[in-house]
């Protein structure tokens, strides 16, 4: 019989902050989105002041201050590298691994006997709080879906000491009809209004409708959204990531950016990354889509978005031809005038580039490209990230009104030499 398992951590980017600062520990903590925007990570004591997931920084910061609440901005750094050391913890209890997001993995159980998934379980979680301090909660089910909803069970019900399984039907039973159906995997706002006017309030009263109106309603996603519920499972493990369609490179600016050259410096930035994103995963882009808009939080101003897909004459991952196709596109839609909050650049249909097919006209010189591409992330790989950079990207770029603001990061503990832990002596 298939079983699933999903860990997860609980309120991870704050529980990262209190591995390396024992302090925090039972005092409230909140970690911020980029540019320190809005919360994304609350811990059980900050939900306790009524601070809500996505709260603008701005409008709590006197809450915050007040009741003494630790604001952190993201580090991405750390997180992904604690969430790898997790994830080589699970590794040792599941043959089968599906990393789901960066706090989320799904562990294929269908070989560990019916009376010893709740126990491995428990050992699993302790394992991963004594190997790296972060606490975390598994639910176990027949499907991903009842897995999830496992999850979601055992995270919001203390007396379960962070374990639920819902493999046997008559333990699932009672919780289907306590647990409303927005706590479904997969079923979003508007499928929320769709199975209400079904007559849906609970989980077990979306589990109990006839398939095929809700797959007329909501196509075969619905459909197997019911079948999974039933303990029948649809959706298999993927140990092997799906190629990725798309890739994208966004941010919002620390300040408001009115001139072309300070634009041009984050375009140029960005085709940076989005270049070393594409050969990451071995991919390639025939096109490169810019846009950049103004904010409709600045309502002293007058406002604009625009976008522009420009064409390479053939499928490149080069950071050359990136950037010089982003710039030329930012220059067709550049408007001087506004204040503008955000650019991007935005990829999809993604191919490999050593089956795309090569131009007759204006063909890349690709042999050089990978070359110079090779020793440019050789450089970056050893040296860190942001070693070698295109100078059209700008000197200062650490200052550049465009830059990413993190003014209240913690250190890089574990990915920077010069940012570990220091033990003092008493």
């Amino acid at each position: 019989m298939r079983s699933f398992a999903l860990i997860d951590g609980n309120s991870f980017y704050c529980s990262c902050e209190r591995v390396f600062d024992p302090s925090l520990k039972r005092r409230p903590v909140i970690v911020l989105s980029n540019n320190d925007g809005c919360a994304v990570a609350r811990t059980a004591e900050a939900k306790a002041l009524g601070i809500k997931m996505g709260a603008p920084y701005f409008k709590i910061r006197d809450l915050c201050r007040r009741e003494g609440v630790v604001v952190f901005s993201s580090n991405y750094a750390l997180y992904g590298d604690m969430s790898a050391r997790m994830n080589t913890v699970y590794s040792q209890f599941a043959p089968d691994i599906e990393v789901y997001s960066i706090d989320e993995s799904f562990l294929d159980m269908a070989d560990v006997r019916p009376d010893r998934r709740e126990e491995l379980a428990r050992d699993l979680r302790a394992t991963v709080s004594r190997w790296t301090g972060v606490p975390t909660c598994v639910g176990i089910g027949p499907s991903k879906t009842l897995a999830k909803l496992a999850n979601h069970i055992a995270k919001t019900n203390a007396e379960l000491g962070g374990v639920c399984d819902l493999t046997d039907p008559a333990k699932r039973e009672p919780w289907l009809h306590r647990v409303t159906l927005d706590e479904v995997w997969g079923i979003g706002p508007a499928g929320q209004a769709k199975l209400a006017a079904l007559g849906c309030r609970t989980v077990a009263d979306v589990r109990d409708l006839d398939p095929r109106p809700v797959r007329k309603a909501m196509t075969v996603v619905g459909e197997r959204i019911i079948h999974e519920l039933r303990g029948t499972p649809c959706l298999d493990l993927e140990a092997v990531a799906p190629t990725r369609k798309g890739c994208a490179v966004t941010r919002c600016f620390s300040g408001r950016v009115d001139d072309l050259d300070t634009m041009l410096e984050a375009v140029a930035a960005h085709a940076t990354r989005l270049g070393e994103k594409l050969r990451h995963h071995d991919l390639a882009t025939d096109h490169v889509s810019v846009f950049m808009h103004t904010s409709e939080h600045d309502e002293d101003g007058p406002q604009r978005s625009a976008a522009f897909t420009v064409d390479l004459p053939e499928a490149s991952n080069d950071t050359t031809v990136l950037l010089k196709a982003a710039r030329w596109g930012a220059r067709r839609i550049w408007r001087g005038g506004f204040r503008y909050s955000k650019v991007g650049l935005v990829t999809t249909d993604l191919v490999d580039p050593a089956r795309s097919q090569r131009a007759l006209i204006g063909a890349l010189d690709r042999e050089r490209g990978d070359k110079l591409m090779a020793a440019l992330d050789a450089c970056n790989g050893r040296y860190g990230r942001g070693t070698l950079f295109p100078a059209s990207v700008g000197l200062g770029r650490e200052r550049a009104r465009w830059a990413t603001k993190f003014e209240m990061r913690s250190p890089r503990y574990t990915t920077r030499l010069d940012e570990l832990p220091k033990i003092r002596a008493a």
